[in-house]
């Protein structure tokens, strides 16, 4: 007998880190409003706190929050979500030293 040939699945899609901007809430504290948005998509609270990272509430509203890159299409779609965009690190490079006279 032949062995039948197994299929390899792929690896499951890594979260990473994504910024999500959001209306602000009316009715209740952000990080309660932003709490129950990633619960409408992760399927749980405890998997929503797991995933948020920080809540924004001065210059902006909105958290960051570990997604896979199915999760930010759906939580996209979410009312009040305006925009969701992955993280990124920037480092600052000036040119050599400079020295000012005066």
């Amino acid at each position: 007998m032949a062995a039948e040939p197994q299929s390899i699945q792929p690896p499951p899609p890594t979260a990473e880190v994504h910024i999500v901007y959001t209306d602000p809430p009316q009715s209740q504290e952000p990080q309660a409003h932003h709490l129950n948005t990633l619960t409408s998509v992760l399927g749980s609270e405890e998997a929503a706190k797991g995933a948020l990272l920080y809540t924004y509430k001065h210059a902006a509203s909105g958290f960051s929050a570990k997604l896979t890159p199915e999760q930010v299409e759906q939580i996209s779609k979410q009312p009040g979500v305006l925009q969701v965009v992955k993280s990124r690190t920037a480092e600052l490079h000036s040119g050599p030293a400079q020295t000012h006279t005066m």
